[in-house]
């Protein structure tokens, strides 16, 4: 393909190694070059962006992976979205494969939902349409004023498992939390596997710690003619310390059960799929609690392998036998430190998305055969 003549650039958002490495396959597939640009820090540590060709009236596809530095990788990809803007690119399509801050897309105590706001931010630098895979949670479409495609890594996850697990048809799909279980029946039906979740905690979550909802309300006189409630005043108001009126239902605290496993996985081979792994003490613990229920195989198959901290040396002492996880997210330093970690390539999917979006294509095929809830 002429580069010239395609009516639209792929550029790479990210200075690293491992984004400029899926960005060339990428556009390989594609048949384009790569767009000519720099991305830098500055010897303050200010991000800096230089593009360096002419984008007037094309579209610009910015692909951008999240390695550690989070935070870093953000603002490359909205310094570049602004400066393509600036320049009078027709449309800006973000390529990020792991859309970062995903975990934080519910209002949980007294935070805030990051996610929200970095859509936000991500509209206000230019972006036009985001390309991703496997949201954390798919209602975090709703956070963007543009459209939203959200790819699935499971056809590729799905192959790996038909052709690289030898006696597969031996193994179960297991869901490490209920909540997950929607996901793991969706790869238990399609390789016409069985079905086991696990159920319980071995520590109390987050969730459960006090949070201030059982505190008392404020006390406060009513003003004259209010029909409100009558506060007592002086001695008894300091030796009452509640009103009927104020009264809430008390809240009964939550009893986590020991962790059982539901569904038979004695003499199997047990798959755990989810779509994140970062920290991996709870799958560790998982495998554990597999092996002493009989599967003499442990895999996970994932479709971010962030593992963070010292994610590879637990993975590395643990009863896990393989851990499978995308390129969406760079893990080289981790596979050196732990040879159990495998990589399923996407850029095929991801290539195809952005010659369909260019092309004013459907993407129905993309998701062929995933239904709604998958």
């Amino acid at each position: 393909m002429n580069v010239s003549r395609s009516g639209y650039r792929v550029f790479s958002a990210n200075s690293s190694t491992a984004c400029i490495e899926l960005a060339k396959k990428i556009t390989e597939r594609l048949g384009v070059e790569l767009g000519k640009s720099v991305v830098y820090q500055g010897s303050n540590s200010e991000t800096k962006v230089e593009v360096q060709e002419s984008v007037r009236g094309q579209d610009i596809f910015i692909i951008q992976t999240i390695p550690r530095d989070v935070n870093t990788a953000i603002m490359e990809l909205l310094v570049m979205a602004y400066a393509l803007k600036t320049n009078c690119a027709k449309n800006i399509i973000g390529v990020i494969p792991y859309f970062p801050y995903s975990k934080q897309c519910k209002m949980r105590k007294r935070g805030s939902i990051v996610c929200k706001l970095l859509a936000s931010m991500l509209a206000k630098a230019g972006l036009t349409h985001i390309i991703t895979m496997d949201l954390h949670q798919k209602e975090i479409q709703g956070f963007f004023s543009f459209p939203v495609d959200n790819l699935r890594a499971s056809p590729f996850l799905i192959q790996y498992i038909q052709e690289e697990i030898p006696d597969y048809r031996n193994a179960v799909i297991v869901a490490r939390s209920p909540s997950s279980a929607k996901r793991a029946q969706s790869y238990a039906e399609r390789l016409r596997l069985g079905l086991a979740v696990m159920h319980g905690e071995a520590h109390h979550s987050e969730l459960d710690m006090p949070d201030g909802r059982q505190s008392p309300p404020p006390m406060s006189r009513t003003t004259p003619g209010h029909t409100g409630l009558e506060l007592p005043s002086g001695g008894e108001r300091r030796r009452q310390s509640s009103y009927p009126g104020l009264e809430l239902p008390i809240m009964m605290a939550k009893e986590k059960p020991p962790i059982t496993v539901v569904g038979d996985v004695g003499g199997r081979i047990a798959i755990i799929v989810d779509d994140i792994i970062d920290d991996v003490e709870d799958f560790v613990a998982t495998a554990e609690i597999l092996k002493e229920r009989g599967a003499y195989k442990i895999y996970i198959m994932a479709t971010h392998g962030l593992l963070s901290a010292d994610a590879p040396r637990l993975l590395e002492d643990s009863a896990i036998d393989e851990v499978v996880v995308t390129n969406t997210v760079p893990h080289e330093v981790q596979k050196l430190q732990c040879p159990k970690i495998k990589t399923v390539d996407v850029s095929m999917i991801l290539a195809e998305a952005i010659r369909r979006t260019h092309n004013g294509e459907s993407m129905a095929y993309l998701f062929r055969n995933i239904a709604v809830d998958d």
